[in-house]
Parts: structure tokens; sequence; C-alpha cells
């Protein structure tokens, strides 16, 4: 991981926001490597340094990965000014994190999204360059027809 800003990474464990992580490094409440540290844009390397908030050690910041069963209904999106988004379902400490979705799912189909801070990770599964395999079932409102096979497997345009 490269450097960052000390508020940010004191913020990514989800426990505090930005400006309370900023709070609190101006309080002197934040050490890096045993020493406090009272300014937030400060670039700290969490591989190489130790940062603690109240005497305690920040935990290695893995990247957040999540999977959540998206309802119909809701869209796979941050944020949307009339319709619920899966950012909504989150529970606070990850509504915070700013997840990206690692794929999309239509507002009406309903199935696993992979949520994650890892960008290079997102990337990876929806660029084609790294061709990852993906599995979709659909329901017909009727039974398919021998005609229907040819046409699912070369795609289906539906305006």
């Amino acid at each position: 991981m490269a450097a960052e800003r000390l508020d940010k990474l004191v913020a990514q464990g989800g426990l505090l926001t930005r400006k309370e992580a900023r709070e609190r490094i101006r309080a002197g409440q934040v050490t890096v490597d045993g020493q406090v540290c009272r300014r937030p844009d400060t670039h700290v390397d969490p591989a190489v340094q130790c940062v603690a908030l109240g005497g305690k050690t920040l935990g290695s910041l893995q990247p957040v990965l999540l999977m959540m069963n998206k309802p119909a209904g809701v869209l796979t999106a941050a944020r949307d000014g009339r319709d619920p988004t899966f950012q909504d379902l989150l529970p606070e400490k990850y509504a915070r994190l700013g997840l990206s979705a690692a794929g999309r799912l239509d507002k009406d189909a309903e199935g696993l999204l992979l949520l994650t801070d890892d960008g290079e990770l997102v990337h990876r599964i929806i660029s084609p360059r790294w061709k990852a395999e993906k599995l979709y079932s659909a329901e017909l409102d009727r039974p398919a027809e021998p005609d229907d096979v040819p046409a699912f497997a070369s795609g289906l345009d539906l305006g």
C-alpha cells in the first residue's frame, strides 16, 4: 500500500468519519511510529509505519470485501435521488467506507454483489481484458423453445 493521508487511514476502519479522524488527530490522540502527529494531511505508509489511535495500533488496513444479496428494486449505484441503492442497505460502519460494486445488476434483478474498496479487484472483475467469467441465470415467463437456446447463446438485444 502506498502512502496515504493520515486522516483517511484513521477513518478507514469505519469507526470514525474523516471529520472525526481529523479532530482526534488534532487533539493529539494519534501517533505515527510512537510520535504524536497533529497534522491530518501527513502522508504515512502503513506498510512500514505504525499508526495508533488512543494507544491502540490500527490493524492491518486490508481491503474490505463484502457480499450482498441485492434485492429487486434496488439500484447498483452509490447514490440516486429517486430510488434506493445498495449503499442505502449497508450498516453505517460500511456505508461510510465508500465501497464500490464489482459489476452491475439491473434494478429489477436480484443476486450477488461484491462490494469493495479495492479498485484493482473491481477492475479485474469488470474489465473485459481480464476475462473474468460470470454466470447469470434468467427466469422465463414461459418454457424455453428450442430456438431460444442459440438466441441466448449468441446474445440478445433488448433494445
